[in-house]
């Protein structure tokens, strides 16, 4: 029999796993909110993102939390020539079209990693990696617990954002109602710009945050994309909030099907939850029917 002490401690871990996947998810659903573009290169920004984190360390001896000031720029404007480059060009054609060119940079971001650093893990053991320490009975890892909090600052700060700032106020205008953004003389092109270079900077974040706790190869962006489009589904398409929390329960959902089942078919429960939320409330727990023509929340 399971006491609470130990339910407890898979619960913790759970949430501590889920606002990672939180951290993932958010730059997923600020892309897809304001832009209405499905990035599937997105868990590749991640894999780039933590190969950047890694070499900074090798080369230079950058500690992986600090490296986040260099990599934060450069993958707002890696997104921001993405979308320039790439996105911008076919908006108005066909979606297929859309989620074509972002499964090509994809994959050719994937066997450019693959060409360049072959198909070895690599990782990093910082002095902080194996710490843990106690609240209260509960044990908790300290990689993991940073990047729990920082999935909540990040959140907060993006928030504050939106809602306070001239810029952010426009972006959210764009979201809800590209016409009216239009009559407002909101440039669009340039919010779309702006989105898609935070969308990627918040998984630019994400990349040297993970890298104390999963190793480095060229498809790990694949596993963890899977997840941030199952925890956006759940959320609610677009819902930022819902972003945050769906990584939650996802994380949840795997900790405890990991331990009452098994670790092999601890994926497949949350893949079954997502066919299922799509058969049945396709919004998402917190979205709205039609999010995909709302925008972002």
């Amino acid at each position: 029999m399971v006491d609470l002490m130990t339910i407890g401690q898979i619960a913790l871990n759970g949430l501590l796993l889920g606002g990672i996947y939180a951290l993932i998810s958010i730059g997923l659903t600020i892309i897809f909110g304001v832009i209405r573009v499905i990035n599937f290169a997105h868990g590749e920004f991640l894999m780039l993102s933590m190969y950047a984190s890694f070499w900074l360390f090798q080369i230079l001896g950058i500690d992986p939390y600090l490296s986040i000031l260099i990599i934060i720029p450069i993958f707002f404007i890696a997104g921001w020539l993405t979308q320039r480059a790439f996105i911008q060009p076919i908006l108005k054609g066909p979606a297929l079209m859309q989620i074509f060119i972002t499964v090509g940079i994809s994959l050719a971001m994937m066997n450019g990693a693959l060409f360049l650093w072959k198909a070895d893990y690599r990782s990093v053991t910082p002095s902080y990696a194996a710490i843990t320490f106690k609240m209260g009975n509960f044990l908790i890892g300290l990689p993991r617990l940073v990047a729990f909090l920082s999935s909540i600052v990040i959140v907060l700060i993006l928030y504050l954002f939106l809602k306070k700032t001239h810029l952010g106020r426009a972006i959210r205008a764009v979201a809800q109602d590209r016409e009216a953004a239009l009559l407002m003389g909101i440039n669009m092109r340039r919010i779309y710009l702006i989105a898609f270079g935070i969308g990627t900077a918040c998984v630019g974040v994400a990349g040297p945050l993970l890298l104390p706790i999963y190793p480095v190869f060229p498809t790990v962006g694949t596993y963890f994309v899977l997840i941030a489009f199952v925890v956006v589904v759940l959320g609610g398409m677009g819902n930022m909030t819902g972003a945050f929390i769906g990584g939650l329960i996802i994380g949840l959902i795997e900790a405890f099907s990991g331990f009452f089942i098994t670790p092999q078919l601890q994926s497949l429960v949350y893949f079954v939850i997502f066919i299922l939320l799509l058969l049945l409330k396709p919004s998402g727990l917190m979205g709205v029917v039609g999010a995909e023509e709302i925008g972002m929340k």
